[in-house]
C-alpha cells in the first residue's frame, strides 16, 4: 500500500470529511496513474494545512473527459448538485485539451 498526498480547497475538503463526497476527480496524469486500489490518500485542506483526512481507495473510474465521468456517475458522489455544476467547477482547473491528452479518473474512496 502506498500513501499519496492531495490538496483540496476548503469546500471539497469539508465535503469529504462529512462523508458527502466519496469520489475525487483528477486528470489521469503521471501522478494519478500511480494510485492503486487499496492505497491511502491523505487530503490536506489547502486553506488550512493543519487539517488532513485519510481515505482508502476502493475504485478507479477511468474516462476520456470529465463530462463522461460525471454523466456516468451520481453527481452527489463528487460533492455536486448536477453534471453541469460539476463541469463548471472542474473547468477552473483543467482544460479540455488536458483532458484529451491525459484522460481523467474518478478516485472512489472510503474514510480510513
Amino acid at each position: 500500500m502506498t500513501t499519496h498526498q492531495l490538496k483540496l480547497a476548503t469546500e471539497p475538503f469539508n465535503a469529504i470529511t462529512s462523508g458527502n463526497k466519496t469520489i475525487e476527480s483528477r486528470l489521469y496524469d503521471e501522478k494519478r496513474q500511480k494510485i492503486q486500489l487499496g492505497d491511502e490518500i491523505v487530503f490536506t485542506n489547502r486553506d488550512n494545512p493543519s487539517q488532513t483526512t485519510a481515505v482508502k481507495v476502493v475504485g478507479l473510474l477511468r474516462y476520456a473527459t470529465f463530462h463522461d465521468l460525471f454523466s456516468h456517475n451520481d453527481p452527489r458522489k463528487f460533492g455536486g448538485e448536477s453534471v453541469e455544476w460539476l463541469e463548471i467547477q472542474i473547468s477552473e482547473f483543467y482544460s479540455i485539451e488536458d483532458q484529451q491528452l491525459h484522460g481523467v479518473v474518478g478516485i472512489e474512496f472510503i474514510l480510513s
